[in-house]
């Protein structure tokens, strides 16, 4: 498999449905580019409702890649903030590692590059369960599909007209 970290990979992935729906949207990029200085960026720009944190797999455990969560909803609430901090975070740390030890993202890229996964919590959401699993499973698939180039523009261009986005 053909890796090219050298360029900014964008993946995306939706996985579950109702309030716990997990909604991965990230960007993987290499050291000293693009992604690296948003990374630093997020991190260094908190505000109200929105506070990037690094995916850590326990405290003092951070992943490699880093990784940057970034919340899609403002977080209103401590409920929110406990399954953002919580079964999310956990979610994306394992994801990323696992896509590490699978060999997806290949071992001696792992502190070449940076990832910012931006993750969504339904303000209503309380499925702690539902939030870890969906979230792990639209991380791993949103990381290889950004590193395989899913979708491509031939995919894209033959479901414009078919197409029926569950939002719109």
């Amino acid at each position: 498999m053909t890796h090219h970290f050298n360029r900014t990979l964008v993946g995306e992935a939706l996985v579950g449905e109702g309030k716990e729906v997990a909604h991965i949207d990230l960007v993987i990029g290499r050291k000293g580019g693009p992604v690296d200085q948003a990374f630093v960026t997020a991190l260094a720009s908190t505000r109200k409702g929105h506070t990037p944190l690094l995916a850590v797999l326990e405290p003092n455990m951070p992943t490699k890649p880093s990784t940057l969560i970034v919340n899609k909803v403002t977080i209103k609430k401590a409920s929110q903030a406990v399954l953002m901090f919580g079964p999310a975070q956990a979610a994306v740390a394992k994801a990323v590692m696992d896509c590490v030890s699978d060999g997806i993202i290949p071992e001696e890229e792992a502190e070449n590059i940076v990832i910012i996964v931006s993750v969504f919590i339904e303000w209503d959401a309380e499925d702690k369960k539902k939030i870890y699993d969906w979230n792990y499973l639209a991380t791993k698939m949103a990381i290889e599909r950004a590193i395989v180039g899913k979708p491509t523009v031939q995919e894209a261009l033959a479901k414009k007209d078919s197409a029926k986005h569950p939002f719109a």
